[in-house]
């Protein structure tokens, strides 16, 4: 009979209030079935992962971590030593960053509920079709043409240059777009079919810009570290914030409404 799963405790890890994780014979953490005998340097996890997250880096590792997202073993030397199923919840994390933007706290609690053996929701994608039929959308950090949005979004280069005109979608010197473009797109020509036009929403560019300086000053102690680790904080900060700022907005908006009777 395979092992209970357990919810992982938030004072398991390395943080400030750190204690072990469980030895052999304890409850396991997620992923049950594979194993969970320490035996790879962080090196090893690192040469791993690269190939599927060219981006990760030691001190990302280190900073998922710090975040309690993972708990390697330390040896006698203090040594950091993963096991397989360590560098599966890696993955796990790092793919949900990728491929579905979730900030550490949304991650963080999937991973629990995997621990404590629940199913967890698969994040809503965006209803953007490539030419083979899958729902996909860019990476984060990708750049991408105005073909390519018109051609994920179904838009005209006319409505993207009115979009562009009204600040919502803002193109590099080399003509290209930020890979959240597509997202941006989609829910304005969602509006537009309500009679909303891109003239109407220059005022919520506005409010993010604003909202956006709010978070930079924030981070910015954190950032001007000039630490990986310190980057990678000063990041996942900003990611917490940005989703807090929206759920924030999203509030307020319904009250609104609501107000209109």
């Amino acid at each position: 009979m395979s092992t209970p799963a357990r919810r992982r405790s938030p004072e398991e890890g390395h943080g400030p209030n750190a204690r072990p994780a469980p030895h052999d014979g304890a409850e396991l953490s997620w992923p049950q079935e594979v194993s969970h005998t320490p035996s790879m340097s962080i090196g090893a996890v690192l040469a791993l992962l690269k190939p599927e997250f060219p981006a990760v880096t030691l001190s990302k590792l280190r900073f998922l971590e710090e975040q309690g997202l993972v708990s390697p073993r330390r040896t006698g030397s203090g040594y950091r030593m993963y096991s397989r199923a360590d560098a599966e919840r890696i993955r796990y994390a790092l793919t949900q960053q990728r491929d579905s933007y979730l900030p550490l706290r949304v991650i963080r609690e999937q991973l629990a509920d995997l621990d404590a053996g629940r199913e967890v929701e698969a994040p809503s994608r965006a209803r953007v079709v490539s030419r083979d039929g899958e729902l996909v959308r860019p990476a984060p950090g990708a750049r991408v043409s105005a073909k390519e949005i018109c051609e994920l979004t179904g838009c005209t280069e006319d409505e993207l240059d009115e979009m562009a005109r009204a600040g919502l979608v803002l193109a590099d010197t080399r003509g290209r777009f930020p890979g959240r473009s597509v997202q941006v797109v989609q829910a304005a020509l969602a509006l537009g079919r309500h009679g909303i036009t891109p003239r109407h929403l220059r005022r919520v560019r506005t409010a993010a810009d604003r909202e956006a300086d709010t978070i930079d000053q924030v981070v910015a102690p954190t950032r001007a570290q000039r630490t990986g680790a310190a980057r990678e904080r000063g990041a996942a900060q900003a990611g917490e914030l940005a989703e807090l700022y929206a759920s924030l907005h999203a509030e307020l908006l319904r009250s609104a409404v609501d107000e209109l009777g």
